[in-house]
């Protein structure tokens, strides 16, 4: 992670504040006083403020903008992985969770807190996800009624859970779900004869996508945010 950037998490402070105390030379790193903001620092690197040492405390709550082509994943052979976007230390500690594939845009939770990222994955909370969908065909008159009747997917032994599908217009909807199976979205709509052109996760559970977020910018969540997954 850049020493800023370190800087700035660790206490609070804008990007600019964090420049003006590493040029005043009250920033120590291994003992030796550091003024560029562009150096690196791992967790095994010593950050001194004063008589304070600096650290990274406390489990991490990250909402990434998924850009198309990224995966969720640690380690992958053909594709960026999402992980890549994020100028973090200790990065293998963080976890998904709730993955989307490598062409599905919006909102990714990332973590390194377990019982967290259980009660936002955990079939038995149905935590809702809300995702809006362009299809390659119009929208059929009675598609709101399956969705919330439940579908039947190939090789799956029950239906979809209940889901509301809005209508914005002939081929975009936006689609709310309660649980995660495999390319559930993509399967759904397979099974009325439809086709998933492009898709965009928006919402999970309170949690809403930051519309300031351009695609491969992320954030920490806010306590309000953390706080609403287990409400």
């Amino acid at each position: 992670m850049r020493l800023d950037k370190f800087l700035c998490d660790v206490l609070g402070v804008t990007r600019k504040e964090a420049t003006m105390l590493l040029k005043s030379g009250e920033i120590e790193v291994d003992g030796a006083v550091l003024k560029k903001g562009a150096v690196h620092v791992t967790e095994d690197n010593t950050v001194v403020w004063g008589d304070r040492e600096l650290t990274l405390s406390g489990p991490r709550y990250i909402m990434l903008h998924k850009p198309q082509g990224v995966v969720c994943t640690h380690i992958d052979d053909y594709n960026d992985t999402a992980f890549v976007l994020l100028d973090e230390a200790n990065t293998k500690d963080l976890h998904f969770a709730g993955r989307l594939d490598a062409d599905t845009t919006g909102l990714v939770l990332i973590t390194d807190d377990g019982q967290w990222s259980h009660r936002v994955t955990s079939p038995k909370h149905k935590c809702e996800k809300t995702y809006r969908v362009w299809l390659a065909d119009p929208v059929q008159a009675d598609y709101v009624q399956q969705f919330a009747s439940g579908i039947e997917l190939r090789n799956e032994r029950d239906n979809t859970l209940p889901a509301k599908l809005d209508i914005i217009d002939d081929t975009e909807v936006l689609l709310t779900i309660h649980e995660g199976k495999y390319h559930q979205v993509k399967r759904m709509f397979a099974a009325l004869g439809n086709k998933v052109v492009r898709l965009h996760r928006e919402r999970v559970g309170k949690i809403v996508l930051d519309e300031d977020l351009e695609p491969g910018d992320y954030r920490f969540l806010t306590e309000e945010e953390v706080n609403s997954v287990w409400s």
